[in-house]
């Protein structure tokens, strides 16, 4: 299934205190370039990543399909019938794009996963003050799960976050560690920052 690492690399690796995921890359991998998400209706997922997050909308394209052959499942794992409405590449600030789809398909499960789902995900934005961000999102009619929450006791430690969802049920977080985090100070390794 996947190329092994010799015991050798592992215990190298192991020794220097290394993760084993740096002994092996994807050729040229410079980062994330963009994240694709499913929604039910773009024109709303667009309206609330611009108008509640501050994202920027750039261009909308599409549709792809109705296929008469199995492209669809070829090329993207779905329904062979499955037509992609729309999309619409949107940037959030100083991160990866959004594919925001519109799709259609006859085995379309409406519910979006569960953290707790295979296939279950989120997305956490990085804020300067997550009191105020949290403030901000109740006073504009998002739901908020809970309060922020601090991150003690793990090498998360100087981070605070807090879920809420989107109009159309995606969970969505709100990060904030304004003195970084305990991993950077122990091991002096720099976690991906949206501020730098």
């Amino acid at each position: 299934m996947f190329k092994k690492l010799s015991k050798l690399a592992c215990a190298t690796a192991l020794a220097l205190g290394l993760p084993a995921v740096a002994l092996a890359e994807l050729p040229g991998m410079r980062g994330t370039q963009h994240i694709g998400i499913t929604v039910p209706d773009v024109d709303e997922a667009v309206e609330f990543l611009v108008d509640i997050v501050g994202c920027e909308a750039f261009f909308s394209f599409g549709p792809f399909g109705p296929f008469e052959d199995d492209w669809m499942t070829k090329n993207l794992n779905v329904n062979p019938r499955a037509v992609i409405e729309v999309i619409t590449m949107v940037r959030c600030g100083n991160g990866p794009a959004f594919e925001v789809f519109k799709y259609t398909s006859p085995d379309q499960n409406p519910n979006p996963p569960k953290n707790s789902d295979i296939g279950g995900y989120h997305i956490a934005f990085y804020v300067d003050d997550i009191n105020e961000a949290t403030q901000y999102l109740r006073e504009n009619g998002v739901q908020v799960l809970e309060s922020p929450h601090p991150l003690t006791g793990t090498l998360l430690e100087g981070m605070d976050w807090v879920y809420f969802l989107t109009p159309w049920g995606m969970q969505m977080e709100i990060v904030s560690a304004p003195d970084g985090i305990l991993d950077e100070k122990q091991n002096n390794r720099n976690f991906w920052d949206p501020r730098s």
